[in-house]
């Protein structure tokens, strides 16, 4: 069977190695003789599986032991209200860095909750780059400064995170999570949905500081509670069993390829594939994300015409290419290089981008 060239901004490309080894345990999991997703959640087999899951990025982000690990179900979106409604007291004001559509989305799920503020914002330069902040004007009795660390449909990402913060740092990193090597103890909570660098859709993972959840608001209906997942290893209900099943095979594969330092490796390697293309055309291709901001998760370009685009699009399906269109709310293209998608795959995309060029 022949695999598509697979550019999703997601759910993305999962690892071919991963897919396979969930084909070959489909039907009887570790002699069991059910699925994965036929497991009780209360069973050991599972409980299995979702200790090797929480161990497995433990080992990976070297999560001190001070942190929490949660497996939720919402996506992002749900932890836009859930991140207020545990951690925005009363009396306080939570500000967010906008730059980007999703930390649009955050700031207005935040607003109904509770006092806001905008830190820092590149919403008037269209999205194209990370804004500077400067942590001092973050007052220091503010209950967190939030960010989100890669934007999907502006092809921007944090180069540097914020330091010098008397606050908690909460980020969205649903988009570039296990992109590179991380230093956890600058954060107080990350969330990410699963369905672009950890696994399918329908998990999200939530790593939180202990000291953080003993603060956090206790008087919220329990499913919305940090504390309820946190007291429960995330099993108080029924979690998403066969996603935290493929986000541990997906964990394995990131541990088998060399870790973190060899990934982000790779990513480098595959965004400057793109990016060499796009600078190199003479204006043919123009990427939308200023040059110190670039994301390596999502390299976003336009064409210098509509008529080249809607023509660049359609032949790159007719060859294989698959999710090279912009966001709706942008346009342009899109190709979203995440873990999971082969160097192979970008190298075939930057030659048909560079033939698409010289034949056009």
């Amino acid at each position: 069977m022949n695999r598509a060239f697979n550019f999703n901004a997601g759910p993305a490309a999962l690892p071919e190695w991963a897919l396979q080894e969930a084909q070959k345990e489909l039907l009887n999991f570790r002699d069991t003789g059910m699925s994965v997703m036929e497991l009780s959640h209360r069973s050991k087999d599972y409980e299995a599986v979702h200790n090797e899951a929480k161990s497995l990025l433990t080992s990976l982000l070297s999560i001190p032991e001070d942190y929490e690990i949660l497996f939720l179900q919402g996506g992002a979106s749900l932890q836009f209200s859930m991140v207020p409604m545990n951690l925005l007291q009363e009396g306080k004001t939570a500000y967010y860095a906008l730059t980007g559509s999703w930390s649009e989305k955050a700031l207005k799920e935040a607003q109904k909750i509770g006092q806001t503020a905008v830190a820092v914002s590149s919403k008037e330069n269209s999205y194209k780059n990370i804004p500077a902040l400067d942590s001092a004007s973050i007052p220091s009795d503010a209950a967190y400064l939030h960010i989100t660390s890669n934007n999907t449909i502006y092809g921007t990402q944090w180069q540097q995170f914020p330091t010098g913060l008397n606050v908690p740092l909460v980020a969205d990193m649903s988009s570039d999570i296990l992109c590179k090597p991380l230093n956890i103890e600058q954060f107080d909570l990350i969330y990410a949905g699963a369905q672009k660098n950890l696994g399918p859709s329908g998990v999200t993972v939530v790593i939180i500081k202990k000291d953080l959840l003993s603060r956090a608001n206790d008087s919220l209906p329990t499913m919305l509670n940090y504390n309820t997942h946190a007291k429960n290893n995330s099993l108080y209900n029924t979690p998403p069993t066969f996603g935290i099943y493929l986000l541990s095979l997906v964990l394995k594969w990131v541990t088998n390829e060399g870790g973190l330092e060899a990934i982000a490796k790779r990513n480098n390697e595959k965004a400057a594939l793109l990016y060499n293309e796009i600078d190199n055309s003479e204006g043919f291709y123009n990427g939308h994300a200023d040059v110190d901001s670039r994301s390596n998760m999502n390299v976003t370009f336009t064409l210098n015409s509509d008529e080249a685009s809607k023509a660049f699009l359609a032949q790159a399906k007719e060859a294989g290419f698959v999710g090279l269109n912009g966001h709706r709310s942008i346009g342009g293209c899109r190709a979203s290089i995440y873990n999971a998608v082969p160097v192979e795959n970008v190298e075939r995309l930057a030659q048909f981008m560079n033939e698409f060029r010289k034949n056009y």
